[in-house]
């Protein structure tokens, strides 16, 4: 699944308004059901730049057409996103 610019606006309002993670991925399962969505902790993703940053959360993408899920910059590859919450977020 590509995400076009109205998919990304549409992530953005939902990682601005989130209250927790749990929140915010059920908005996204809901809004986007073909995208898989998964939490992690920030140590997990490393030193990997967002995609997008917001006060609660960071949003990376993440690229699942090969055999081995990586991260990207892209959203024209994105098939999931990965919501890493910022130290001191919900």
């Amino acid at each position: 699944m590509a995400l076009d610019t109205d998919d990304v606006a549409t992530l953005e309002t939902l990682f601005t308004e989130a209250s927790s993670s749990q929140t915010l991925l059920a908005g996204v399962r809901r809004r986007f059901p073909a995208l898989t969505a998964t939490r992690c902790d920030a140590s997990d993703i490393g030193v990997e730049p967002a995609f997008r940053s917001f006060p609660r959360f960071d949003l990376h993408l993440v690229d699942g057409r090969n055999h081995c899920w990586q991260l990207t910059g892209n959203p024209d590859d994105a098939t999931g996103i990965v919501v890493v919450v910022n130290r001191g977020g919900p």
